[in-house]
């Protein structure tokens, strides 16, 4: 989100699923604190506010599933992969419950994760050591529910 809000490099592939048919993007409540922190420290309260306005109004739905079955999910994976944040774990957790994709840029901590091939992790920039293809998030072919991702 941090990256579609700033136009970084990654940006075009978050706004390809903001804008394919069909599909659904959603961000856990801990994800959309991170990107409210983020601008409320560089930039202030006036457009922390803002950023989180602007990801609704692109269709962004914030998820605050944080039932017992949830947390648990959330727990065993960073309890399994240390390095991984818990807001990611949140994030993760909620991209298996819907059946999408998570995309991150954080290679740091989701690299190992990702090459085990046991998570729906989608990168949308390259990392030096992992490139990545011309088109990472490919939407085209799923069930209408399966067309979803979680930013």
């Amino acid at each position: 989100m941090l990256a579609y809000l700033r136009n970084e490099p990654g940006a075009e592939i978050v706004e390809d699923a903001l804008t394919a048919p069909d599909s659904h993007c959603s961000a856990h409540s801990i994800n959309l604190c991170e990107v409210f922190y983020d601008f409320f420290r560089s930039a202030g309260e006036t457009e922390a506010a803002n950023a989180i306005a602007d990801l609704s109004a692109v269709g962004i739905r914030e998820r605050s599933d944080f039932d017992r079955d949830f947390w648990i999910a959330a727990g065993r994976i960073k309890g399994t992969h240390h390095r991984v944040s818990l807001a990611d774990c949140c994030g993760l957790t909620l991209a298996i419950r819907l059946g999408a994709q998570f995309l991150t840029t954080d290679h740091r901590e989701l690299d190992a994760i990702a090459a085990s091939g046991s998570y729906p992790i989608t990168f949308i920039r390259s990392n030096s050591t992992r490139p990545e293809s011309k088109n990472p998030l490919n939407l085209t072919g799923l069930s209408p529910f399966m067309r979803s991702a979680i930013i």
